[in-house]
């Protein structure tokens, strides 16, 4: 793949990947002190510049409605100014979080004398692949800055204008506290061919972190050779058991779907006990409607409806799809070793919920499950950095390896053993 790359591109990314990491290096010594007033800085320069943000971001959404952009993609992609003070107080949450750079993970010290610790320490450079999620480049590189982290983002062409405004804002934040400004970099002006590049620059980007639909992250995946953590494709499940309390669960499952229904630990499928269905699903069913949600449902589902509520059969896709929409898939199951066979067979690891008071049920559930995060009688939307407290996230893994779930400031680390001696030598 290099090979059919421009030179000039792969030359380009190298620069400025290893300006990155003369960055890093300043990053990884500063002061947990230094970095939470870097952070503030950050977030009262973003408030300060919100009027220019939300220009750039209204030529961005112009762009996309002329292209025919998805009503679920301009929302993701929308700032006002609200959304920027949001953006700027999780910024100022992350200053306020502990530092993991320099906890001790394990320590001992051995018959010999020598002292061992195994601390936390920044990865160097981390770069970011997303989709019209303004608000990521923010979240990326506040988390970057906390964990001692230089950061390379590349954000897409649908915000590329939203972007290049805040990542200037970003960059004007570190020059006031006298900090180089290659700690915060896009490569968005590169276009594919430039993200393509940050995937090969193995040896210069220490971890590659995508985030957005299954096609991107899938692309990263497959293509780079810079080490990957997976993230977040939702196809999300509540399950309401046969013991479930109806009006709780159905306060769940609306505000699993219906909250904000573009984001990935939205609930995507809905599977309802066959003993609890006649008594929960009709209201339900009704409730959801209301709020505007397209059911997709299985033969009792269409069964159970109430009159005037128009169910479309539901088919295999349904039950694999992430529609990031006011779509649900809804299935009638025969008891909690069929949802739970259903679960694995669909899901893709991100979030599921039981809605039960039975705590045999909710422990089977949450032992059988292979999912980041498994919920009992919550709603999934609490997947998330923020509530997690966690403070703002990277993205939520689904892989298993070294991160899984909600990505904050411990999962931007790595490790490193530091051995203090007094002159011993090994025999």
């Amino acid at each position: 793949m290099e090979n059919t790359l421009p030179q000039a591109v792969i030359d380009e990314v190298a620069e400025i990947a290893t300006r990155a990491r003369v960055a890093g290096r300043v990053l990884a010594t500063l002061g947990t002190q230094e970095k939470d007033a870097l952070l503030c800085t950050m977030a009262d320069h973003l408030v300060a510049a919100s009027a220019q943000i939300v220009e750039a971001n209204q030529r961005d959404l112009e762009r996309g409605r002329a292209e025919g952009m998805s009503v679920t993609l301009q929302d993701r992609l929308r700032l006002d100014h609200q959304r920027i003070v949001q953006i700027a107080d999780a910024l100022r949450e992350v200053a306020g979080l502990p530092d993991p750079v320099g906890a001790v993970v394990r320590g001992s010290t051995l018959p010999n004398g020598l002292q061992l610790r195994q601390i936390r320490v920044p990865m160097g450079v981390v770069g970011m692949v997303y989709e019209a999620r303004p608000n990521v480049t923010v979240d990326a590189a506040g988390l970057a800055v906390k964990s001692g982290n230089a950061v390379i983002l590349r954000g897409g062409s649908a915000a590329a204008d939203s972007n290049v405004a805040i990542v200037e804002v970003l960059r004007g934040a570190l020059r006031r506290r006298q900090l180089p400004p290659d700690a915060v970099q896009t490569i968005d002006a590169l276009g594919r061919d430039g993200a393509r590049a940050l995937m090969r620059a193995r040896g210069l980007v220490d971890l590659l972190v995508p985030r957005g639909g299954a096609g991107l992250i899938q692309t990263v995946v497959r293509e780079a050779v810079v080490p990957v953590i997976e993230t977040g494709v939702g196809n999300c499940h509540v399950y309401v058991d046969a013991s479930a309390d109806p009006t709780q669960a159905t306060a769940i499952v609306l505000n699993a779907k219906t909250h904000r229904p573009s984001v990935c630990n939205a609930a995507e499928t809905l599977l309802v006990h066959a003993d609890a269905a006649p008594g929960f699903l009709p209201e339900a069913l009704r409730q959801l409607a209301d709020a505007g949600v397209t059911i997709h449902g299985d033969q009792a589902t269409q069964e159970l409806a109430p009159a005037g509520i128009n169910i479309v059969p539901a088919t295999t896709e349904d039950w694999a799809t992430e529609y990031l929409s006011l779509d649900f898939a809804v299935r009638v199951v025969d008891s909690l070793g069929e949802a739970i066979e259903h679960i694995q067979t669909y899901s893709s690891g991100h979030t599921e919920a039981i809605c039960t008071s039975d705590l045999a049920a909710a422990q089977d559930f949450t032992a059988m499950i292979d999912s980041a995060a498994v919920i009992v009688n919550a709603s999934t939307r609490f997947t998330d950095g923020g509530e997690f407290g966690l403070g703002a996230e990277i993205g939520i893994s689904t892989q298993k390896l070294h991160a899984r779930g909600p990505m904050g400031l411990g999962e931007l680390t790595t490790t490193k053993w530091v051995v203090w001696g007094s002159g011993q030598i090994r025999q």
